[in-house]
């Protein structure tokens, strides 16, 4: 149990203690257990650890004012195991502060379980299918893309983190205009033509046009060669989401929703329902809800299906495979999608109540304090690869770069724009965001090596841990499970990065702090051991098991956003002011 499981469950007991002996009017201890009320952390410390409205919930069904009721519970926290003390405040909040054995306990508990802290049993929720990325496989995954894949792939994470079943799946936009495009561009650039108006070029395109060349496609038909070009094209997207470290468990070809005839059956069932109606040869849907006041084209004078035909079909077996919700990650050009998409479900008779669009906002890239513009068709892009490949040999190690791309597009709000800076991310320096937060990591995990390297384990006796700043410490830990909850309600991965941010921060105020008073002996006692007959070990394995209790929960945290957790980095570049956590050279 969390400490707000804890803290709940000596809330509920003094609260039925109360209801039994009749000091809470008409308040009976069966009425008691069926209310809910809430734990939260006051926004300015002086208020205490938590507060709780129960006595406001509880006021109706005692037939008592609420300050009368946060009286009676304050006096009867008095003896409680849990509580340290109780105030009544405002129109009968209860602010509360907690026992130090409450934290002692988190810390225990979070050794325990491991990386299993802060996440709720699995497959004991929803089965979601989030569909994300499915960018059209003309050209490679752009930075603009690479937002979508790794808030999808966070907010997965979170999902699963939370008890859900999930399934990712990328929608392969291989039918259409754009794929017929691509592979004349492709031709074209074959013979040294001009490509197509509106075409693509550029050099991935020549790249393309050659290993096309090499399978023999160039000779056979323009369905054939886009197939291939496609393939090409595919094999390249999965490599560079793979990098990102960003998985999908279902790839999903629109074009065989046409060769199943599942478009047809689904246009046919919305024509018997009188959905579709024909003008100027064309034909169109005519949503009858009020998500979308638009006639929509699903098959052109031409008799050419659009793309929107084929979304139709695509949702519909989605909510045929039996999934619970429908989460489609999606730019917020789309919005206009969302109410489409909705009509349809709603015209086929189908939940549209299980589709949930989460929209993200647009990357800016900066070079030099330059905004860098790129553009697909016009060959001139910013790829994520080509990005990450920088940043790796800058930061000389692989990954570095992947771990840069989703610290920025995870430190905002989906709704809210990016600038990413491309020299600051390439940094080894605490100004740059990334490395500071790893480094605070691998901080923790030095002092952990050095305390071995002396024969002292991480001690789980943690009654000489009583310093404010220690407690604190805790007490941002504890609120790791209720951070991960919330983060996955609101589909907001951000949260959790912003924790992990403070948690570095919070550390490090505490090291600089605490210097005169060292976690582990400093170097000189440690070389001559002369620490053995000076330090108090036994606070040492107490401070170890709460430094390894943070490394656990920093890991955790770093973890759900699929940014690497380094245990060893190299010393920030000369002119940053930090100490190094346990100074192992």
């Amino acid at each position: 149990m969390s400490i707000v499981d804890r803290l709940r469950a000596a809330l509920s007991a003094e609260i039925a203690t109360l209801a039994k002996t009749g000091q809470l009017g008409k308040l009976t201890a069966d009425t008691a257990a069926s209310a809910t009320f809430t734990l939260e952390r006051p926004k300015r410390a002086e208020h205490g650890d938590y507060a709780t409205n129960a006595a406001m919930v509880l006021t109706k069904l005692a037939g008592m004012p609420p300050r009368a009721i946060a009286d009676a519970l304050v006096k009867a926290l008095v003896s409680s195991e849990a509580v340290a003390s109780a105030d009544v405040a405002g129109p009968g909040f209860v602010n509360l502060r907690i026992k130090p054995a409450l934290l002692h306990a988190e810390l225990d508990e979070i050794l325990r379980l491991g990386n299993g802290y802060g996440r709720a049993p699995s497959a004991t929720r929803e089965r979601i299918d989030v569909e994300f990325v499915s960018a059209n496989p003309t050209g490679p995954l752009l930075v603009s893309h690479g937002r979508g894949a790794v808030y999808g792939d966070a907010v997965a994470r979170l999902l699963e983190a939370t008890g859900n079943r999930v399934v990712r799946e990328y929608y392969i936009n291989d039918f259409g205009n754009q794929v017929r495009l691509f592979a004349e561009s492709v031709r074209a650039v074959a013979a040294s033509k001009p490509v197509p108006e509106g075409g693509y070029q550029g050099d991935y395109v020549r790249e393309v046009a050659e290993h096309a060349r090499s399978l023999g496609a160039l000779e056979k038909s323009d369905a054939e060669l886009a197939r291939t070009c496609v393939m090409l094209m595919m094999r390249g997207i999965r490599k560079t989401l793979a990098g990102l470290g960003v998985r999908f468990d279902v790839w999903f070809s629109e074009s065989s929703l046409h060769e199943w005839g599942a478009v047809g059956v689904a246009l046919e069932q919305l024509r018997a329902g009188n959905y579709l109606v024909e003008k100027d040869g064309a034909t169109f849907f005519v949503g009858k809800g009020d998500q979308d006041d638009k006639d929509r084209v699903v098959r052109k004078s031409d008799g050419v299906f659009t793309y929107f035909a084929s979304d139709i079909a695509y949702h519909a077996d989605k909510i045929s495979r039996g999934y619970d919700r429908l989460v489609n990650v999606l730019g917020a050009d789309h919005h206009g999608y969302v109410a489409r998409i909705k009509n349809s479900l709603e015209a086929l008779g189908l939940p549209a109540d299980r589709f949930e669009a989460l929209l993200f906002q647009l990357v800016f890239i900066y070079r030099n304090g330059e905004l860098v513009k790129s553009s697909k068709r016009a060959g001139n892009i910013v790829t994520i690869d080509e990005l990450t490949d920088e940043i790796d040999a800058a930061a000389g190690r692989s990954g570095a770069g992947a771990d840069a791309l989703r610290f920025y597009y995870l430190s905002r709000s989906a709704n809210t724009n990016v600038e990413f800076d491309v020299e600051l991310a390439k940094k080894n320096s605490l100004d740059n965001p990334v490395f500071y937060v790893q480094y605070g990591h691998a901080r923790l995990c030095s002092i952990l090596r050095v305390a071995a390297d002396l024969g002292v384990q991480p001690g789980r006796d943690f009654s000489r841990l009583t310093g404010d700043d220690e407690l604190a410490l805790v007490r941002k830990l504890a609120d790791y499970t209720q951070i991960v909850t919330q983060a996955a309600e609101a589909r907001e991965p951000h949260r959790v990065l912003f924790f992990v941010q403070e948690l570095a921060r919070d550390f490090q105020s505490y090291y600089t702090l605490h210097k005169s008073d060292p976690i582990v002996p400093p170097k000189s006692l440690r070389e001559s051991g002369a620490w053995r007959t000076s330090w108090d070990t036994e606070l040492m394995r107490a401070r170890l098991g709460w430094v390894d209790a943070m490394r656990t929960v920093y890991a955790s945290a770093l973890g759900l956003l699929g940014i690497s957790a380094p245990e060893r980095m190299d010393r920030p570049e000369v002119g940053d002011s930090v100490e190094s956590g346990a100074e192992e050279g």
